[in-house]
């Protein structure tokens, strides 16, 4: 299966959306590379970067149900590098 890699970068306007946003990354922690959270105090915000490698449908899903989410806002940005991945890689 071919996977990209890509960039999430999520703002967070409202605390509230915190929870719901945290288990939507933990249902799709399996993809997750890394995860940077930056609080920006005086804008009262939360930046967050969010670095996957997953086939293109997975990524769009997850940017679309994040960015549902009321006072969350994200945006994605894909590498032009694409993997395939055995079957044991995906397992």
């Amino acid at each position: 299966m071919e996977t990209r890699v890509a960039v999430i970068g999520i703002i967070v306007e409202d605390e509230n959306a915190v929870n719901a946003l945290n288990e939507l990354l933990h249902a799709y922690s399996g993809y997750v590379i890394g995860r940077m959270g930056v609080p920006y105090r005086k804008k009262g915000i939360n930046i967050i970067s969010l670095a996957v490698d997953a086939p293109q449908d997975v990524i769009s899903a997850l940017s679309g149900k994040i960015g549902r989410i009321k006072g969350i806002s994200a945006k994605t940005a894909y590498s032009n590098v694409k993997n395939s991945q055995s079957k044991e890689e995906e397992r």
